[in-house]
């Protein structure tokens, strides 16, 4: 029984069984009433202006980014945690072991660092050089064929095109 309801005062003295029923009727009754109708969200109908003299408001949590941004922000973010579990089990192997020395702590820490960098350099320089080479192209012809190449410079405050024409 609530402390606000109505109903009678606890003193310890059972009821009768008139006044039990009339006490468990009330009980149920309170039971089975609808909820009071009290509004959770409400919805604003009004048009919504076409344009405005305020500028967007950033809203809170994460900031504004490009989808590249957020998909790079989330890589870094899924490769940082991947790192916490086998971090984990080896301070949990030094620590059992009794070799937790602050040296072989920062060497088993910097170990993956230090494969990780030059891997990276490589493919890196890899991809580098292969967009630099240029595609090649088969051309193939069975009739005369005449193949002009142009090549346009435009320079200075004052533009100046020189075309050069190769045949």
């Amino acid at each position: 029984m609530n402390e606000s309801s109505p109903g009678p005062a606890r003193t310890g003295v059972p009821l009768t069984d008139d006044r039990a029923a009339t006490e468990a009727a009330r009980i149920i009754a309170d039971a089975y009433r609808p909820a009071l109708a009290v509004p959770t969200s409400y919805r604003d109908t009004s048009p919504l202006p076409a344009h405005g003299d305020m500028p967007p408001v950033v809203q809170p949590g994460v900031p504004p980014m490009s989808q590249r941004a957020v998909d790079a922000s989330r890589l870094m973010l899924t490769a940082g945690l991947a790192t916490v579990p086998p971090g984990l089990i080896a301070i949990g192997v030094l620590i059992a072991s009794r070799e937790a020395d602050p040296t072989v702590i920062g060497m088993i820490c910097a170990a993956p660092a230090a494969v990780a960098v030059p891997v990276l350099a490589l493919a890196r320089l890899f991809r580098r050089i292969g967009e630099a080479a240029p595609d090649e192209h088969h051309h193939h012809y069975t009739g005369p064929v005449h193949q002009e190449h142009t090549t346009t410079h435009t320079r200075g405050l004052f533009a100046r095109t020189r075309n050069d024409h190769r045949r």
